[in-house]
């Protein structure tokens, strides 16, 4: 563990009333300032990127089910996906639910709090970091909020986005990691936190043009050739980006970032290839990738988009990001077998969604390729 004052929080959530591994990388390299020795020829990794990993009620309820009623059941969430996160050199989601352990009871919408066997299915299907900077991760107030990093830690995934308090984030960012030999950073920041307010000291990175280009330009102090912006920003349920978030993206652009990729709004919105004239090199600014699970129920937030990035460094010692493609998936619901779960379907797999859903699938992936096909910068289907 990180802090040993993480013990006292293991089993521990105390409900606060709520406002409106497959990896090839150095799990050496997590902490700030990590000094790990990189070869400086030439290299080359992977980077896939998914949305919000929710868990509302209906969720909550079937996993119970399928777990006998003592435990919960996630064992086939991810099956069908897992094997292209596994692809990936490094992979990355959205934790958008605190793990709040059981007293109080597991909630969804609008005061969240998710089993810490949800977590350790997403470690099962492939992801290397959890972000934890979103709007949600004070639904159990500073309690929630650390028992979900000492879960984290106990499951030896990578995190980044909350932190025990102040200090403890000026020890930890940047998060910098040794993939395939080229040192990433990984920074996380959220728009706000639905009115809550840490109490007792806990740590959420937030939007703050200042702060960002700190802990930027501390990346590259610490040897970080590439820098990777995760951001919680946006409106909710609208296809589009917005001019704040444009405003924001322009700005870790002049910062000198090599990718931005958002969540929040549930739905997807365009992925755009940006040349930065400044910095002499191409940005990847993705403005959400909507929901990765979830048991939402309109038409656009009924699935999600994951983009796998390729970036290298060449024979002269330059890394860079080189391309990026998308793939859509479909957050499929029980089909109402015994055994069936909530489940993450890809595109290239529509047998698998059950017949009585095809009708929301199209609903959603028509949608979602009309934006991208009408306003994607570079950025195309894999399949």
């Amino acid at each position: 563990m990180r802090f040993l004052t993480y013990l006292s929080y293991l089993g521990l959530a105390l409900f606060a009333s709520c406002g409106s591994a497959s990896s090839t990388a150095d799990s050496t390299s997590t902490a700030a300032g990590a000094t790990d020795t990189v070869s400086s020829g030439p290299a080359r990794a992977t980077l896939l990127f998914v949305g919000d990993a929710m868990q509302h009620q209906d969720q909550i309820d079937r996993a119970r089910e399928l777990g006998g009623g003592n435990s919960y059941n996630y064992d086939e969430c991810f099956t069908l996906i897992s094997p292209t996160v596994k692809e990936a050199d490094y992979a990355v989601v959205n934790l958008e639910v605190p793990l709040g352990g059981g007293k109080g009871g597991y909630t969804g919408f609008p005061c969240f709090s998710a089993p810490d066997s949800f977590a350790e299915a997403l470690k099962e299907a492939g992801f290397d970091l959890f972000l934890t900077a979103n709007n949600h991760t004070l639904d159990r107030s500073d309690d929630g909020l650390r028992r979900t990093l000492h879960v984290l830690d106990s499951l030896k995934v990578d995190h980044t986005g909350t932190f025990y308090d102040q200090s403890q984030r000026s020890q930890l960012v940047p998060l910098i990691k040794n993939v395939n030999g080229i040192k990433i950073a990984f920074l996380n920041y959220t728009y706000g936190t639905n009115g809550l307010t840490a109490k007792k000291g806990a740590e959420v990175a937030l939007i703050d043009k200042k702060k960002m280009a700190d802990e930027i330009a501390l990346a590259r102090k610490k040897g970080a050739e590439l820098v990777v912006v995760c951001i919680h920003w946006g409106v909710e349920y609208v296809l589009h980006e917005n001019a704040a978030q444009r405003d924001v993206a322009q700005f870790l652009v002049d910062q000198g970032v090599d990718m931005v990729i958002g969540g929040h709004p549930h739905v997807i919105q365009p992925m755009k290839v940006v040349r930065s004239d400044k910095h002499g090199k191409d940005c990847l600014v993705v403005y959400s990738l909507g929901n990765f699970i979830s048991n939402m129920k309109t038409g656009d937030t009924r699935g999600g988009a994951l983009v796998t990035c390729r970036v290298e460094r060449d024979a002269a010692g330059n890394a860079r990001f080189k391309s990026a493609t998308y793939d859509t998936f479909y957050s499929a619901k029980p089909d109402g077998s015994a055994t069936s779960n909530y489940k993450v379907v890809p595109s290239w797999m529509p047998e698998k969604i059950p017949a009585s859903q095809m009708g929301w699938w199209k609903t959603f992936d028509t949608a979602a390729r009309r934006v991208f096909d009408a306003e994607n910068v570079s950025v195309t289907a894999a399949h």
